[in-house]
């Protein structure tokens, strides 16, 4: 199988994170942080070791404020919803994806929080102006997506960091499809929260999530449960993570995630990016020359490595299945962001994304672009 569908979550894992996931069912098979003898000790300083390897990947300052999630969908909801106010206003970006726009809306419906949804174009100071317009006296935070999931456009979301702390406005990044792919700090890039997913471009397992919190941010739980410490409190810890990590851990995923970040660190984001963007280039140039195909890219943004097309006549949906008969992994439809095919015009036929990764080789690409032609004829 070619498998393109890196955006939903990276396939294969690199060998050395199968073989930890393996490892640690037997070395680490113990509840973190809930015993004192050896195994339970081990298992701890385990996943200690990956909040410490979370934390250094991303730019923050204290391993205790990497809270382990189980995705990065759970990891933007206990932010979101964590940082809501009764009466408070988000600002939201139009490519977002619905683990994003579904919370807001959740919350307006329930009369809490109110949002705006702000423009991403090619123009980074028309960016600013948008969101900047947007900007209420009640607005808690901005949340941005660092790529879109399904177009790859790259936002400024920096430059919208900057302006949300010049204002006192939380920035809550979404980085499910950045994280592993373009270096972030969170200190230098004003991150207040930032959510990423374990499983895509950290090359860890399903299963897996980070919320990284910069600094003493007053956030609410959503979750409530054991935490190993304070056990006679009735309320949660404020203590973190112990706050928003309630009952057993993934331990076994946790532990393999960090070894998938230890292969991106070996490999580098930016060695990462290049080798996918030069796949997704090659793929763009030569789609552009086929009869009958539309390629969604705007050679004015930027892009992450990920590109949605389609063929005329064919839903993006029969396009893909057309190309499993071929033995090829992609994702068609809407990809969970109706915001971005909004944008794109694209809501009612979707569209065929292709999301290589660092395993994806010239010959894969090749084979692709040897299929599109025959369907498209």
């Amino acid at each position: 199988m070619i498998y393109l569908d890196n955006s939903a979550t990276t396939y294969p894992k690199p060998k050395a994170v199968t073989e930890s996931f393996e490892k640690s069912m037997y070395k680490y098979g113990a509840n973190a942080g809930r015993g004192f003898y050896d195994m339970a000790v081990k298992t701890t300083e385990q996943i200690y070791n990956t909040r410490k390897k979370a934390a250094d990947f991303f730019g923050c300052d204290n391993p205790e404020n990497v809270i382990f999630t189980y995705n990065c969908t759970m990891s933007l909801n206990m932010a979101i919803k964590g940082v809501a106010k009764n009466g408070g206003h988000f600002i939201i970006s139009d490519l977002e994806h619905n683990s994003v726009l579904r919370t807001v809306e959740k919350l307006k419906c329930e009369g809490i929080c109110d949002y705006s949804i702000a423009e991403i174009s090619y123009d980074d100071k028309k960016n600013v102006s948008n969101f900047l317009k947007c900007i209420r006296k009640n607005t808690v935070a901005v949340i941005c997506t660092g790529a879109s999931n399904v177009f790859g456009i790259i936002t400024p979301y920096k430059l919208i960091a900057e302006l949300a702390h010049k204002n006192n406005i939380l920035f809550i990044l979404d980085a499910a499809q950045i994280g592993g792919v373009i270096p972030i700090n969170m200190q230098k890039d004003n991150i207040d929260i930032l959510c990423c997913a374990g499983h895509k471009g950290l090359y860890g397992p399903a299963g897996t999530g980070v919320l990284v919190i910069n600094g003493d941010i007053d956030m609410k739980t959503i979750v409530e449960g054991g935490t190993g410490s304070s056990s006679v409190n009735k309320l949660q810890p404020d203590i973190l993570p112990d706050r928003f990590e309630s009952g057993t851990p993934n331990v076994q995923g946790i532990i393999a995630l960090g070894c998938g970040m230890d292969f991106v660190n070996r490999y580098s984001a930016d060695g990462i990016f290049k080798h996918e963007n030069k796949l997704i280039m090659y793929l763009y140039n030569e789609l552009k020359k086929i009869d009958g195909v539309i390629v969604y890219r705007n050679e004015l943004y930027n892009y992450a490595p990920i590109l949605s097309f389609n063929i005329d006549g064919l839903h993006s949906e029969e396009t893909a299945l057309k190309l499993s008969e071929y033995n090829i992994a992609v994702r068609a439809g809407l990809h969970c962001a109706p915001l971005a095919h909004q944008k794109m015009s694209t809501v009612d036929s979707g569209t065929v994304r292709i999301s290589p990764s660092f395993f994806t080789q010239k010959k894969d690409i090749d084979f692709l672009i040897k299929c599109v032609r025959k369907i498209a004829k």
